[in-house]
């Protein structure tokens, strides 16, 4: 491996300089891709919206209908759950 010391000048600063253009082309072109990415999203935002605000409004659902069947004592309850966990062989 060679070190820096043992470079010579003129090869030293044209890799330093290349460096540094491929750091700021680098740079530049993810700075440019997240610029668009940026406008993109706010344009797609947008269109979502005006969209959204043209769709008719739903009326709101009614309240679920009562359960059939709601036993009429804890002593139910507890046989319903031990039928259950006997059902599922636990």
């Amino acid at each position: 491996m060679l070190l820096v010391a043992q470079l010579p000048k003129e090869v030293l600063s044209h890799q330093l300089s290349n460096g540094l253009m491929l750091l700021v082309l680098g740079m530049g072109v993810v700075f440019f891709f997240l610029a668009i990415l940026v406008v993109v999203t706010k344009i797609m935002s947008g269109t979502v919206r005006t969209i959204e605000s043209r769709k008719p409004v739903a009326a709101p659902a009614s309240p679920a209908p009562p359960a059939a069947y709601a036993p009429d004592s804890e002593a139910e309850i507890a046989a319903a759950i031990v039928a259950a966990v006997a059902g599922s062989g636990k």
